[in-house]
């Protein structure tokens, strides 16, 4: 596995060939080319490449050679129960917590909590492609009630949010998974991207209120009301102390925590040339098979349970490509290889700044 930082993010944009100028004979600039350079000149110690992202040319060459594939398209009948199971996990944890010591209270909220609430977390990741159920609202409120234990409302946002990463993965301002120049700049050091691990449930919560902000819809709403009734009726029932169980175990669990090392693992450059990895190790057991991340962006519309039958039909694609088998080790080399940082991601500039006001102004890809 190669470190990440190893080619500078100029050679990068460099490396890729340019279009010719707006008058078709090369001699003046597009004005893409000139937002492009601008954006560049901005944020230079990103990654910037400016072809598109890789997954929808492999995806037709992996379809051309492996028709076969076709058939595992589709949603996850089992994804309803596996929600609700642990939903009720969570509630029946509460009930048997109570009266419990602060060191054991604090103990499972990281473990049981943690664990558990970040599993909801990419269970709504499923569900924001439409893989739990045939239609769109029952994966909606399919996603909500993976969202409640929570105790913090995310589905409906995540989703709006969620399918421009896939469609627009590193494009400028668009793609709020990618960090701000803000916290390249400050995260950099051992002590600081600890901190920034630490953080992370604040960022992804802020970064697309300041990078890409939409106008909330009825569906945010929904789930806002939701998670009110939801947290109301925890403090009821059973008090104030089981809601932190449930909100404090959502921190941690998307924090520094060994399921949250997916957020670092799928899209920071650690090898030349590779933007997306793939993770193959038994976390993905409680993660919907999230760790097959290429495999997944090539094939968003397969559910978690078939992403390892894909590996295994295209292994001539995701066997040869650089890969991880532990998160625990990706975090390790985040915080301590000083090559690594927030900036240590693929950005592109793609779309004219029109052309994102257009998408704004539509409320993006998805309501």
């Amino acid at each position: 596995m190669g470190k990440g930082g190893c080619i500078s993010s100029s050679s990068m944009a460099n490396s890729m060939p340019a279009k010719e100028g707006g008058n078709g004979n090369g001699s003046t600039m597009s004005a893409l080319e000139k937002e492009r350079q601008q954006k560049i000149n901005a944020e230079p110690k990103f990654y910037w490449a400016h072809d598109e992202e890789p997954h929808r040319r492999r995806k037709q060459e992996i379809l051309q050679k492996h028709p076969s594939i076709k058939k595992y398209m589709g949603i996850d009948t089992t994804t309803k129960f596996k929600v609700a199971f642990w939903v009720a996990f969570q509630l029946l944890s509460l009930h048997l917590l109570q009266g419990a010591p602060w060191y054991t209270w604090l103990f499972c909220c990281y473990t049981l909590s943690g664990s558990i609430n970040h599993m909801m977390t990419l269970a709504m990741h499923e569900l924001s492609h439409n893989l739990g159920a045939k239609f769109v609202t029952p994966n909606r409120f399919l996603a909500i009630l993976a969202n409640l234990p929570m105790g913090i409302p995310a589905a409906a946002s995540f989703k709006r949010y969620h399918m421009e990463h896939h469609k627009f993965q590193g494009e400028h301002v668009v793609d709020v998974d990618i960090p701000t120049e803000f916290e390249g700049w400050f995260f950099h050091s051992t002590p600081r991207k600890i901190l920034w691990c630490l953080l992370q449930p604040l960022f992804y919560s802020l970064r697309p209120l300041a990078v890409n902000p939409k106008q909330p819809t009825r569906w945010e709403f929904i789930n806002i009301l939701c998670i009110i009734v939801f947290d109301a009726t925890i403090v009821y029932v059973w008090g104030i102390r089981e809601l932190l169980y449930l909100v404090v175990g959502t921190l941690f669990g998307m924090g520094l925590h060994p399921v949250a090392g997916h957020f670092i693992a799928e899209h920071y450059v650690m090898n030349e040339g590779q933007e997306t990895y793939s993770y193959y190790g038994p976390l993905n057991w409680l993660t919907f098979n999230v760790g097959y991340h290429n495999e997944h962006h090539d094939f968003s519309n397969i559910s978690g349970k078939h992403l390892p039958t894909v590996r295994k039909i295209a292994t001539e694609y995701y066997d040869t490509m650089p890969h991880y088998h532990s998160w625990v080790k990706v975090i390790w080399d985040y915080i301590f290889d000083t090559k690594i940082s927030p900036y240590s991601r693929v950005k592109r500039v793609t779309m004219e700044d029109r052309e994102i006001e257009d998408l704004r102004a539509r409320g993006g890809l998805v309501s």
